[in-house]
């Protein structure tokens, strides 16, 4: 069931890159896991912008391509921790696998063919 209109799953997307912004200070992350915060909140916003629906501004990428984009990203971020050597660090190691989970869910919830032309 596709709860989540292309417009909200937008709203939520800028939430993201606020969330991912705000995470370094608010949570005190370390070095790694704070630059990859930053970075992924540009990517985050760059994606967003740049997708083909109603809140995005370039209009370069599929909307259905910006679904496949956070079908990867999200299982990655779930993994990153690990990958990257910080899950000893229980704030940074919760706060990733906690947006990949989210970000998981949004994108099973999202309908991405919504604002197919």
């Amino acid at each position: 069931m596709k709860i989540i209109s292309a417009r909200n799953h937008g709203y939520l997307d800028f939430l993201t890159v606020v969330i991912f912004l705000l995470a370094p200070t608010l949570l005190d992350l370390s070095q790694i896991p704070a630059m990859l915060a930053y970075g992924l909140a540009a990517v985050h916003l760059t994606v967003t912008l740049a997708s083909d629906f109603s809140l995005g501004i370039f209009k370069m990428l599929a909307f259905t391509l910006h679904g496949w984009i956070e079908r990867i990203v999200g299982p990655v971020l779930v993994a990153i921790p690990f990958i990257l050597g910080f899950a000893d660090e229980a704030v940074a190691r919760n706060f990733y696998i906690a947006m990949g989970l989210i970000i998981i869910v949004a994108g099973l919830l999202t309908n991405y063919q919504e604002e197919n032309r």
